[in-house]
C-alpha cells in the first residue's frame, strides 16, 4: 500500500476507531456494568460507603433510591441507588470477607513476633575513649 492512498487513509483511521473502542470504551463499560451489579445486589444490612465519603448501613431499598443510617446518632439519609461507592456485606457467607480474612492473616504473617523481648544494646561511649 501507498502511504498517500486514500485507502491507506482509510486502514489507518479504522485501527484508530479500532484501539480507542478497546483501550477506552470497553473498559469503561465493563466498570458501569460491574457497578451496576454491585447497586443491584444491596440487601439491608450491608454496609456502604457512598461517593461523598458518608459510611453507613443499608436501613431500606426502593426502586431508585436507598436509605442509609450512619453511626453518628443514628441519622437516616436518603441516597439515589447511583450514589454508593462500595458494599461491604455483613453476610460471613459474602465473597468479600474470606478476601479481607486472608489479608489479615497475611499481614499478621508479615508482623514480627511480639512473644520474644528485644532489649537494646548499650552503646559505648567512643568519647571517654577517646580522651
Amino acid at each position: 500500500m501507498n502511504p498517500s492512498s486514500p485507502a491507506f487513509s482509510l486502514v489507518l483511521m479504522v485501527l484508530l476507531i479500532a484501539m480507542i473502542y478497546f483501550m477506552m470504551i470497553r473498559p469503561q463499560k465493563k466498570k458501569e456494568k460491574a457497578d451496576k451489579e454491585m447497586r443491584d445486589s444491596l440487601r439491608v444490612g450491608d454496609e456502604v460507603i457512598t461517593i461523598g465519603g458518608i459510611v453507613g448501613k443499608v436501613e431500606k431499598i426502593n426502586e431508585k433510591s436507598v436509605i442509609v443510617s450512619t453511626s453518628a446518632g443514628k441519622n437516616k439519609i436518603e441516597f439515589l441507588k447511583s450514589a454508593i461507592a462500595s458494599v461491604s456485606a455483613k453476610d460471613p457467607n459474602a465473597a468479600a470477607k474470606p478476601a479481607a480474612k486472608e489479608v489479615k492473616e497475611a499481614e499478621e504473617e508479615k508482623a514480627p513476633s511480639r512473644d520474644k523481648k528485644v532489649t537494646p544494646k548499650k552503646l559505648s561511649r567512643k568519647s571517654d575513649d577517646a580522651e
